[in-house]
């Protein structure tokens, strides 16, 4: 595994992180071969949502490992970022309205650690990329950041997708649609090109954030890597490509040089996918690979879908609604993608009142900010939005169903939620808090805190 280059920000390289995490006692290994087909995720389950993420040493078919879990734990990457995890959102929120008032552009250095090895063949089967859930179609890259640039002007676009492996050099890949890389795709098939891109795995958490970051905080037309650079506290560093002119991550372990020729179909899923359900089989773009470049002792990162997918994802949906909620709504003072909506499709909004009827702004604006999200809450600040029986409590007891739910139909939602069908679906809101002015019936019992230093108390052992 290959340490960070001097002087470079721990976050940028996914090795440095590696061996921070060994320092801490945050990383589990795993030392015994291990079968990339269901076997590996079946054993990363088993450590989901704990303190610390998991290296596989010995992957059956690969000289690689491969490394997953950096996100399932908000704990672990409050720790990375040495700021505790309740402030991750608004840390996150920061640092992209700090990118979008003064953009911090990448540098392009003549050479970096991804080139220290370049395949002399493209062959992916070497390439240690697991299969996760029982009826996955076969081996997906899914947390690689790919980049491509516009094809009219020429301005870089990072995001991530999925990609099924269904040949030595041939991946298929799932576009979610309204994302600027379909829109880039478009534009190439009506200059009768194909779309150059690079698919950078085993990168920092910054760009991760930058390549996830919605449409709505960074439109097109925008440089996103910018946000990584941000994030870092310096430029991040790309290398130029060589079949190309789109640039790879200059410390991401490996790099795929790729295109896709508008057109080309292959059928691709079914995948598990965010929601927990697995994602329809269609004819999606073919990706041919075209060069593999590598570090010389690299890892492979994967997530497992589930808690990854929804803090990486959720924190960014969280930074985005937090920011643009405190602009609009007086008094939101925190918000929460939950686990039980995939950290998608429920957020949690917590709002000090002013007056009538901010709540029921706070859900509208919270729709307008994060089109995925199916549902919204608003509660009180005396309520615990991480708290799932806290959220509970307030809608049991403050929720009025004839006044506080508020039902939108026929509206553009996200592809993946299975009652979202061709996009379209129906979503609700519901205002779980006390009626304003507030009334002393709402006022929320309390215990008044009560120190047990200097007492003499027993507490014995369960037996």
């Amino acid at each position: 595994m290959t340490g960070n280059r001097s002087g470079l920000p721990v976050i940028a390289d996914l090795g440095a992180i590696i061996d921070w995490l060994d320092r801490k006692g945050r990383l589990v290994r795993v030392r015994s071969e291990v079968d990339p087909a269901h076997q590996l995720a079946g054993i990363a389950a088993k450590f989901e949502r704990g303190p610390r993420a998991v290296l596989f040493e010995k992957v059956k078919g690969s000289r690689f490992p491969v490394f997953t879990g950096l996100y399932w734990s908000r704990e672990l990457l409050g720790d990375l970022f040495d700021r505790p995890a309740t402030t991750l959102p608004q840390y996150v929120a920061e640092c992209i309205r700090d990118w979008q008032q003064k953009p911090m552009a990448p540098a392009v250095a003549k050479t970096g650690p991804v080139l220290q090895v370049t395949e002399p063949e493209v062959d992916l089967s070497v390439l240690p990329v697991p299969t996760h859930a029982e009826l996955d179609a076969g081996p997906y890259f899914d947390a690689a950041v790919v980049i491509t640039k516009d094809p009219e002007t020429g301005i870089r676009n990072t995001s991530i997708q999925r990609f099924l492996v269904v040949g030595k050099d041939r991946l298929a890949i799932n576009i979610d649609a309204g994302r600027h890389l379909e829109i880039c795709l478009a534009k190439a098939a009506a200059r009768g090109e194909p779309l150059p891109f690079t698919l950078n795995v085993g990168v920092g958490p910054g760009l991760h954030f930058a390549a996830a970051t919605p449409a709505e905080a960074a439109p097109m037309g925008t440089d996103e890597l910018g946000i990584a650079s941000r994030f870092h506290g310096a430029p991040l560093e790309l290398v130029a490509g060589t079949t190309s002119k789109v640039e790879m991550v200059a410390d991401a372990m490996f790099a795929l040089e790729c295109e896709m020729v508008p057109g080309e179909l292959h059928e691709e899923g079914p995948f598990a996918e965010v929601t927990g359900y697995y994602a329809t089989v269609a004819p999606r773009p073919l990706v041919r690979v075209k060069k593999i470049h590598r570090r010389h002792q690299p890892v492979f990162q994967t997530i497992i879908s589930g808690g990854e997918v929804f803090n990486s994802v959720g924190l960014l949906g969280e930074a985005n609604v937090l920011a643009l909620l405190q602009k609009q709504v007086p008094g939101v003072k925190d918000v929460y993608f939950s686990h039980g909506g995939c950290g998608f499709y429920h957020a949690v909004v917590q709002i000090a009142q002013k007056r009538a009827g901010w709540a029921k702004q706070a859900l509208m604006a919270a729709f307008a900010a994060f089109p995925p999200l199916k549902m919204v809450t608003v509660v009180d600040d005396d309520v615990d939005i991480r708290n799932p029986g806290d959220v509970e409590w307030a809608m049991a007891t403050r929720l009025d169903p004839k006044r506080g739910i508020l039902v939108i139909e026929n509206v553009f939602g996200h592809g993946l939620n299975p009652t979202f069908t061709d996009y379209l679906g129906s979503k609700v809101g519901f205002d779980a808090t006390r009626p304003f002015p507030h009334t002393p019936n709402f006022t929320r019992a309390r215990v008044k805190p009560a120190s047990l230093d200097g007492l003499d108390i027993d507490v014995p052992e369960i037996r």
